[in-house]
């Protein structure tokens, strides 16, 4: 059993790390919220191998993520608290190895790897970085129909992390020299990427940022689709996290797109406010898809045009 230290550690690194998710993980039963804490910690010690190793060689960060995948898959007994825990949690709800090694892989991604071509590119290693994030959750929650409900998970993990990509522009290319907004697209719309590293903005960043939070709100249509295949207790917190993070698309737009020169961040007054309009909401309806669309920042898809003539098609 996870002991209560492992928990507390964990909780300390979840608050202290992920504000936003860690106000919408303390709803969760507890059956589900203590295990959420020892993954989250898990996905941040791996993470501060590569994102905190100002001075470290890279093949210091390499040999430190071998380790704690060793550690992490069993391999290699742990030597803290978070990893004894997670191995626990790995083995009680069949958290598979795949997952753990991608998740593994796309934090070492990170160590040279600065640049995404297309948005395939990225989304193969977000596949590791959020949408494994997505699948491990979805075996601690054990829904009924995990068929069902994984595709949805993994895409909505997916929309957690381009959400945090878009939000973080400038904290991106300021700390870690990195830019997460794909190549095709930057070039579709003139930008460079010294426009980036020098923090001009203009009508074409915020082409560039408009067309990937169109591109994101999309996946956060499909993955709340599936909040329904989760266990009861779950749905509610689960579409809160989905409301909170598609609410820096908000704050986004009101700064007119400019990711560079701002980091927009989620208040604690507008978090309550939107826990209070969501919980609401649910409670009239138990939809999850219908609560999205009254509450989130995330527009409703355009209705088909039913127009004769080519009427209500795009004109180029």
């Amino acid at each position: 059993m996870v002991r209560k230290t492992q928990v507390a550690t964990s909780k300390a690194i979840q608050r202290q790390t992920g504000k936003t998710f860690y106000f919408a993980t303390r709803l969760l039963p507890e059956r589900v919220r203590h295990a959420t804490y020892v993954l989250y910690a898990f996905f941040r010690l791996a993470d501060e191998v590569v994102d905190d190793a100002e001075g470290v060689p890279p093949e210091t960060q390499y040999e430190q993520l071998e380790i704690l995948r060793a550690e992490a898959l069993g391999e290699r007994e742990p030597e803290s608290e978070v990893l004894e825990a997670f191995c626990e949690l790995r083995e009680r709800y069949g958290i598979t190895d795949e997952d753990v090694r991608v998740f593994v892989d796309a934090m070492a991604t990170d160590i040279e790897k600065s640049r995404y071509a297309t948005y395939d590119e990225l989304e193969a290693y977000m596949n590791g970085s959020a949408s494994a994030v997505g699948r491990m959750m979805t075996a601690v929650m054990q829904p009924e129909e995990p068929e069902r409900a994984l595709p949805h998970a993994t895409t909505l993990g997916e929309a957690f992390q381009m959400t945090n990509f878009l939000r973080d522009v400038r904290e991106d290319i300021r700390d870690r020299d990195r830019i997460y907004l794909p190549g095709d697209t930057l070039a579709r719309h003139g930008v460079t990427e010294e426009q980036i590293q020098e923090y001009r903005m203009d009508e074409s960043f915020a082409a560039v940022m408009c067309e990937e939070l169109l591109r994101t709100e999309r996946l956060y249509r499909e993955g709340v689709r599936g909040i329904k295949y989760l266990p009861e207790d779950c749905q509610f917190p689960v579409l809160l996290a989905s409301v909170l993070y598609a609410e820096h698309h908000r704050l986004i737009r009101e700064i007119g797109y400019d990711v560079l020169m701002n980091e927009p961040d989620l208040g604690t007054l507008r978090k309550v406010a939107l826990l209070l309009r969501t919980k609401w909401h649910w409670r009239r309806s138990r939809d999850p898809e219908y609560v999205f669309r009254k509450v989130s920042a995330v527009p409703s898809p355009p209705e088909p045009s039913h127009g004769r003539h080519g009427e209500g098609l795009p004109t180029r």
